[in-house]
Parts: structure tokens; sequence; C-alpha cells
């Protein structure tokens, strides 16, 4: 986790990776085990739980971040005082439900930079099924003093 958390501020229960797979020049790779335990099953739904398509977003917004903070490294524009942020979301398509016991890959693909904003498209597999699609962008924001 340690890998994780230094790139990205989040942390649990608000976490939503638990491995890094791999990050190259032009993406990143990520996955997490669903498990029975998380939180949010306890309403969504107790009688038939389904990880909420919100927190399967969030999981790529979080791919993309960590993503992010490779390729502003390698490009020596890291900055510690700029966090990434979730500026637009674009054509989110749930395919398949993700349920309590899951492993599901994340990948994100960064497509153009316009700026401070840095626009990508995600995708989640489950049993090497798509289960999202999305389109995204992300926005360094100055930190609070």
């Amino acid at each position: 986790m340690e890998d994780i958390y230094r790139r990205i501020p989040h942390r649990p229960p608000f976490l939503f990776i638990d491995k890094i797979l791999e990050i190259t020049e032009l993406g990143a790779k990520a996955s997490l085990s669903v498990r029975s335990d998380f939180p949010f099953f306890k309403g969504h739904y107790p009688e038939n739980p389904i990880m909420p398509g919100v927190l399967l977003c969030e999981s790529v917004f979080q791919t993309g971040a960590i993503f992010l903070a490779d390729y502003l490294e390698n490009q020596s524009l890291q900055d510690d005082q700029m966090t990434p942020v979730l500026s637009r979301i674009r054509d989110a398509r749930f395919k398949r439900m993700v349920l309590p016991g899951d492993q599901v890959e994340i990948s994100v693909t960064m497509k153009e930079q316009m700026g401070q904003f840095y626009n990508l498209t995600g995708e989640i597999k489950n049993k090497e099924k798509t289960a999202l699609t999305i389109s995204f962008a992300l926005a360094l924001v100055k930190n609070k003093e």
C-alpha cells in the first residue's frame, strides 16, 4: 500500500484500489479485491450486495491520479503543492455488476493534456469482462495553505 500512499492522498475507508499493477508512459493498471466487509455493502444492498457504480468510478479516478503522479514526476513537473482533482465525467457506462469476492482490474489511458487538465479514459474488468467504461478529466489544483 505504501506505493499507493506515496502517490495519492486517498486513505481508507475511501481508497478503492489495493495494488498497482503497472504504470507506463500512457496509462496505469491497478486492482481491487472487493471484500465482503466493505462498509457500504451494509446498505447497498443488505440482501443483495452490489458495489456502487459511483465507487467503481472512484477506483478509476484514483488509478488516474496514480498515473498522473508518475507522469508529472517523469516530466519533472511534480509539485507537492498540487493535488489532482476530478473536473469532468463523461460517458460512464455500467456493463456488469461487481460483487463481494470479485477481483477487478482497473486501467486508465491518457488521451490529451490541455493546460492543467488531463483527459483520460478508464475501464474496469471483472472476470476478464468489461464492467465499466468511462471518460474523465483530472485537474491540478493548488493545495490550501
